[in-house]
């Protein structure tokens, strides 16, 4: 497996304080834990190789990195080969937790734990990072293979192919003739725009904000130049792991991060027209991958406990525009 640039999900401070808040660090500029399990799935890979049953994904539908998991899981047709748990829209206290509603059970249905962090203990007693999804669990050793979403997309892209349908193996989204330029697109935006918002959004400073906000807007700039030649996905004609990557955040952008994390500058829906696009094509034309998987209700409501607000702003409305 390619190594790649951590983009761990953490957006709280330590395991034991608040985690419902980014935390940034004194110089006012929120930096991103590294993920702690960097393992994989693979044939005849030692401790884990693929087993239908075996693995579960946890996710939960405020987490843009667990919802590139989740996407992938539809796309390959994995449902039968991991199964997916969802925890609670809202991180509390003590992290991510169970609660019955919408998604949610109201505990975990194979341990009956309450709390994401008792994952990570069952793994490692003296685990002292936090307590972060998308996680990817293996039910017979009882320890977690990744917790790391841009490693787990790769894993679900290949580990499974041998065991699935001929159709959903050859699906690869991350394709070697493209890997440079997949591996480019990434680099600039998981900085600075996956990741951008969130620098922009917990910034403590006017310098750390400014310092993050524009270059996040002027990558939606870029963004916008290359899908005006009418492309149809962001390298061409073949749906990639970029593609992926940056719908995660993009469709989030107008519901969260526009209000609730001060990327206001400009919206999607208005003010980019190629990227709205792009955006309404994959929600529309690929319903059980991105539409279904999107869950715009509750991510609002937990973008704004991540933000201390008692309230759900009203906008925008819709939430999603509507195909005319």
């Amino acid at each position: 497996m390619v190594a790649l640039p951590d983009d761990s999900t953490a957006t709280g401070p330590g395991i034991e304080a608040d985690q419902r808040s980014g935390q940034a660090d004194p110089d006012g500029k929120f930096r991103r834990q590294a993920s702690a399990f960097r393992d994989v799935i693979a044939p005849g890979h030692e401790r884990f190789p693929p087993e239908k049953g075996r693995y579960v994904l946890y996710v939960c539908a405020t987490c843009p990195w667990a919802h590139r998991a989740l996407i992938m899981v539809k796309l390959k047709g994995l449902e039968e080969f991991v199964d997916v748990v969802w925890l609670h829209w809202e991180l509390g206290e003590k992290g991510w937790y169970f609660k019955e509603v919408d998604n949610s059970p109201a505990k975990d249905p194979y341990y009956g734990f309450t709390y994401l962090r008792e994952f990570y203990f069952r793994a490692n007693p003296d685990y002292d990072k936090r307590f972060t999804v998308p996680m990817l669990w293996d039910r017979k050793l009882e320890t977690i293979v990744n917790n790391e979403s841009s490693e787990i997309i790769r894993i679900l892209n290949t580990a499974f192919n041998e065991l699935l349908p001929a159709d959903k193996a050859a699906i690869d989204v991350y394709p070697e003739d493209l890997r440079p330029e997949i591996d480019e697109i990434n680099e600039w935006v998981y900085n600075t725009v996956n990741n951008g918002v969130y620098k922009t959004g917990f910034a403590q400073t006017q310098e750390a904000y400014d310092e993050n906000v524009y270059p996040l807007f002027a990558s939606l700039e870029r963004l916008e130049t290359i899908l005006s030649d009418g492309r149809e996905f962001l390298l061409g004609s073949r749906l990639t792991e970029a593609d992926i990557r940056l719908y995660v955040t993009i469709i989030r952008f107008d519901a969260a991060y526009f209000t609730l994390f001060r990327c206001n500058i400009k919206m999607i829906r208005y003010e980019f027209p190629h990227l709205q696009n792009w955006l309404m094509h994959l929600y529309y034309d690929f319903p059980t991958v991105f539409k279904e998987t999107t869950f715009l209700e509750q991510l609002k409501k937990g973008y704004s406990g991540v933000q201390k607000i008692e309230l759900v702003p009203a906008g925008p409305v819709p939430l999603m525009m509507p195909r005319e």
